[in-house]
């Protein structure tokens, strides 16, 4: 399972050329899932994700967390995380689940991460979106786990 978290000042999902979602300062997720992925990996990356310290404190270090801020949350499904580039020139996407199971988990992983208290937003499975958003810092990280 692999998670691209960016810190934003804001994200925006529009589906249809339509505002679906919105979230204010927080943090943007893309998720993807990988054959053999599972619950673990849901319930391990969403614990990582909420108690990550990528906030400044007063002191402008990187010493607050999601909930110590009492940020929102975006989480969007991007099965191209998943992709393979090593060879030739089209990415393969032979590693990534099955799109059945990869909606059931994402939507285990959305639950779990809300679990926690904050506000979260999604998009929507499967659909095609523009994802609008301020990268802030520009603060990005990439977190795996291998079910």
């Amino acid at each position: 399972m692999k998670v691209v978290l960016q810190r934003t000042n804001g994200v925006e999902v529009w589906i249809n050329g339509k505002l679906f979602s919105s979230t204010g300062n927080g943090l943007l997720l893309l998720h993807g899932t990988r054959s053999g992925d599972s619950e673990n990996g849901c319930t391990y990356l969403a614990d990582k994700i909420v108690n990550l310290r990528i906030f400044e404190d007063e002191a402008g270090k990187m010493n607050r967390s999601i909930r110590d801020i009492g940020g929102e949350i975006m989480i969007v499904s991007q099965f191209t995380l998943c992709a393979n580039t090593s060879k030739g020139r089209r990415p393969s996407f032979n590693t990534a689940m099955e799109p059945a199971e990869a909606e059931r988990l994402y939507d285990y992983f959305v639950k779990l991460v809300k679990d926690y208290g904050l506000t979260v937003k999604t998009g929507s499975f499967g659909a095609r979106m523009d994802v609008k958003f301020t990268n802030c810092g520009p603060v990005t990280f990439i977190l795996e786990h291998d079910s």
